[in-house]
């Protein structure tokens, strides 16, 4: 029996004034919350725009369990384990592509319709008298617990039986409409590949950082703060417009006073957002035509309200962040209790200007690329910080 196999060891980790550094360290409390946690939680697994035409498919995680994403022959979208039943051998191994009308598996030549029920069995008399079609295996790929299609986000829950999605998330989908109300169609699309790098350090500091107002200001003096520095060196003429790059990383150096004056929201189950009152994204050059396009979608009155709302980070525990105001979303994938994959992808705003989503693009180069200016600083953080409670 393991050290952290009962709930009263998990639960003496926590206190309410500290938790025990085993809680990003150990390997077997990571175990227990991709086996509790993870398949319980309703957990965001890929959006529809990546899946568009039928026999499409996306295949990702939830937890540490690979999963495929795919549009089936009717237009809906199932959530698959990654599988075959007949040896438990991973069905596709890309990223992303078109399976047809059935997955192939690439062992044995089992064959499965984009629902995952099986289509047939090679040699399948052999299989007679033997209880597989009394099995969960003899019926085909298995199907994650449930699934949900919220304006066009994919989220699943592995487990059979559990908390509904609206209960689980509640009141926070508030994020989620807004970012997607600030498309004039009422549409988001993803745009591109995400940009995908591995962090050395435990998933839950990424799911932290993402609503910790008291670092930016000193982990990012060195490259934030340099750049505002320069770009105040140049001297130019007052009123002059700040060009799109300086708009995007001089409020990284805003002073403390800034950033608790944002606020901060919770909600039950892990989620919430800063930005209440303001955010980094609220000083941003209008964008011509697009409250006008806005306007025309949804009235003057609602479009006001929409672009309104400047959130800052919204985090959906236990594995994204959105920031509705640039159209972003970032998933942490765990793969290990020292070891992360972050996914930044980007979004269009359907019907909007193409201004909007070059914005965002730049962005996200800046900050969350391997190389960007800002985001290495925060990976250094999470690094040493993992170091230093082994």
């Amino acid at each position: 029996m393991g050290r952290y196999d009962s709930p009263a060891a998990l639960a003496a980790l926590v206190q309410p004034h500290q938790v025990h550094r085993d809680i990003y360290t150990d390997q077997e409390v990571f175990q227990q919350e991709m086996k509790h946690l993870f398949a319980n939680a309703w957990v965001f697994v890929g959006h529809e725009s990546q899946t568009p035409n039928k026999g499409d498919y996306f295949s990702t995680h939830i937890g540490t369990q690979p999963v495929i994403q795919v549009r089936h022959s009717t237009g809906d979208i199932h959530v698959l384990l990654n599988r075959c039943p007949h040896k438990g051998t991973k069905i596709v191994i890309d990223r992303q592509g078109n399976t047809g009308k059935f997955f192939r598996c690439p062992y044995h030549a089992w064959s499965f319709k984009t629902d995952g029920c099986l289509l047939a069995i090679p040699l399948k008399k052999g299989y007679q008298n033997t209880g597989l079609e009394e099995t969960d295996s003899g019926k085909g790929m298995r199907s994650v617990g449930d699934v949900k299609n919220y304006r066009g986000f994919i989220f699943a829950r592995l487990a059979e039986e559990g908390i509904s999605f609206e209960e689980f998330f509640g009141e926070s989908l508030s994020s989620l409409d807004n970012m997607v109300d600030r498309s004039p169609a009422g549409r988001l699309e993803v745009v591109g590949p995400p940009l995908r790098y591995m962090h050395h350090c435990n998933w839950k500091m990424l799911v932290e950082n993402q609503t910790d107002t008291c670092h930016p200001m000193v982990a990012h003096e060195s490259s934030a703060g340099t750049a505002v520095k320069l770009y105040e060196e140049l001297d130019l003429p007052e009123g002059a417009p700040k060009p799109p790059a300086m708009e995007i990383i001089a409020p990284f150096m805003s002073p403390y006073e800034f950033f608790e004056g944002m606020g901060i929201r919770t909600w039950p189950n892990g989620h919430g957002h800063t930005g209440v009152n303001h955010s980094i994204h609220s000083d941003y050059s209008v964008i011509p035509g697009y409250f006008e396009a806005l306007c025309e979608s949804y009235g003057e009155e609602k479009a006001k309200a929409i672009l309104d709302e400047n959130r800052h980070n919204t985090v959906y525990f236990p594995n994204i962040m959105i920031k509705g105001p640039i159209q972003q979303l970032r998933v942490f994938i765990p793969i290990a209790a020292d070891r992360t994959v972050v996914e930044s992808y980007i979004y269009r705003l359907v019907d909007a200007p193409d201004e909007l989503t070059a914005r965002t693009a730049m962005y996200n180069r800046m900050i969350n690329a391997p190389t960007s200016i800002v985001g290495h600083d925060d990976l250094e953080m999470y690094e040493r910080a993992q170091e230093g409670l082994m």
